[in-house]
């Protein structure tokens, strides 16, 4: 009987470290994935838009408002992407890549007022915002772009 209880101790010891070193690569995960986010807050941040611009940053989740410019043709090659220009200032205008398989497109027109939550990603002609919707794989807390009063994500 001693040995069968010392075995069950050890398989119990064994059971806490796997669950302990799963929850800890979780975790760690979640770090790297989510490092680049803002302090939780729902105000938008062009400020923050402009910076990473003329830092020549990426990989950064910014909340930015602004018109939209043009509506451009959807991104038919791969993963469906709606695309428009939002001026979120005079003389700064970004590319929004709205991934319309895996969120409601958004019916925009020109002069539309919006709000968004996504990844930006730098380049010399104003950088562009994807990951406007919800990440299916759970790796990103995801995005969403606000029209009318209405949340697509």
């Amino acid at each position: 009987m001693g040995q069968r209880s010392r075995a069950n101790s050890l398989l119990r010891n064994l059971v806490l470290v796997v669950v302990l070193a799963w929850a800890g690569w979780q975790y760690f995960q979640d770090q790297g994935t989510f490092q680049n986010l803002p302090a939780p807050t729902s105000e938008s941040n062009n400020q923050a838009l402009k910076q990473a611009f003329h830092r020549q940053q990426s990989d950064i989740w910014l909340i930015v408002e602004g018109r939209v410019k043009r509506v451009l043709r959807d991104d038919n090659e791969g993963s469906r992407h709606q695309r428009f220009i939002l001026e979120t200032e005079p003389n700064l205008t970004i590319l929004v890549a709205h991934n319309i398989d895996l969120a409601e497109s958004v019916p925009l027109k020109s002069g539309d007022h919006i709000r968004l939550r996504g990844e930006y990603e730098w380049h010399p002609k104003g950088g562009v915002i994807h990951w406007t919707h919800r990440d299916p794989g759970r790796r990103h807390a995801g995005g969403w772009i606000e029209h009318n009063n209405k949340r697509y994500d």
